[in-house]
């Protein structure tokens, strides 16, 4: 018995070193391709395309050193909420000397108002165009408050897009989802879940496309053409949720993992802000670095990106709202 105990504890501490080192592996088995799945909504592509050329080229680099180009962005999403006839609030807070601003869009619900389910995605980005990371998620933000704004709900929906996610503000007290997330439980706001839309756009149908944190390979796709769904163990109910509401409203492969941030990108994104304060979240992502060789590069630009796909996400989220919010 002592030996099988000085196994196991050898093995974590084997897989432990190998997770802090970042060594990665290629997923075992492949998804079919995806070449001919299309969008209900052929529209919908060109106005995610629109939006990502442009807040990612004609905008560009935009952060708190990038400040008009920041403000240009927030804007524009400010502009787009309104014109969709959504309630829009800024939620503004300073960083030496300069306002920032989280930029909340929301749609009341009619049975149960107080109820809150969030929808996010960060605008900022890491000193390069950002067309991926996350102009994709932004870009779906702003299509799902479109479909959600002529439709009722038995809960309040919010669109939030944040600020101040990229370095130097990741995981700190200016981070702009932190900021929000803080706040909302300073006052007791009911969030039932909060869906972070981080880097949506990246994919790939060649094998060994895909690589994952050491380990998980083994129970993973290899090609790089699905959308994750990562949750933490107080999500696990919303995740299978998710995952099942998705599966029926789009035709796009999804997969889903349950973890925590001792697995490195787990918790990479804004739902890190609402697990901190003990709320439920979600982050839906291509897996980012994992599979985008352009991430936080200078190539990081709208052409990368397979807007057919994202369409693909949109229309399965469109489904996983009208589901968790009824």
């Amino acid at each position: 018995m002592k030996k099988m105990w000085f196994i196991l504890i050898a093995l974590l501490i084997v897989f432990g070193g190998l997770l802090v080192l970042k060594i990665t592996t290629f997923g075992w088995f492949g998804f079919a391709k995806v070449e001919k799945l299309q969008p209900k909504d052929e529209e919908l592509i060109e106005r995610l395309k629109a939006h990502v050329i442009k807040i990612s080229q004609e905008i560009g680099d935009r952060s708190i050193f990038k400040y008009e180009e920041l403000t240009q962005t927030a804007d524009y999403i400010t502009k787009q909420f309104k014109d969709l006839g959504l309630e829009v609030e800024l939620q503004e807070y300073y960083i030496p000397g300069r306002p920032v601003r989280n930029i909340i869009a929301q749609k009341v619900g009619t049975k149960r108002p107080k109820e809150v389910l969030i929808v996010g995605a960060h605008y900022d980005t890491c000193f390069n165009p950002g067309a991926n990371d996350n102009t994709s998620g932004l870009a779906g933000l702003l299509e799902l408050a479109r479909f959600v704004a002529s439709k009722e709900y038995a809960m309040t929906i919010k669109f939030i897009a944040f600020v101040n996610e990229e370095p130097p503000f990741f995981k700190t007290e200016k981070m702009g989802s932190l900021v929000y997330a803080r706040r909302a439980k300073e006052i007791g706001e009911d969030i039932k879940l909060a869906i972070i839309l981080e880097t949506i756009g990246y994919y790939s149908d060649k094998a060994f496309s895909q690589r994952y944190p050491i380990l998980l390979g083994p129970f993973y796709p290899n090609r790089a053409n699905f959308i994750a769904v990562i949750g933490n163990p107080s999500s696990f109910g919303w995740t299978r949720r998710a995952v099942k509401a998705f599966k029926r409203s789009s035709p796009l492969p999804i997969r889903s993992l349950v973890a925590t941030g001792f697995i490195p990108g787990v918790d990479f994104s804004d739902h890190w802000s609402f697990w901190k304060m003990g709320y439920c979240a979600l982050m839906v992502t291509d897996t980012a670095f994992y599979r985008y060789p352009h991430y936080h590069q200078s190539s990081d630009t709208f052409e990368k990106l397979d807007y057919r796909c994202i369409a693909l996400v949109v229309e399965g989220l469109e489904g996983v709202l009208s589901e968790l919010v009824r």
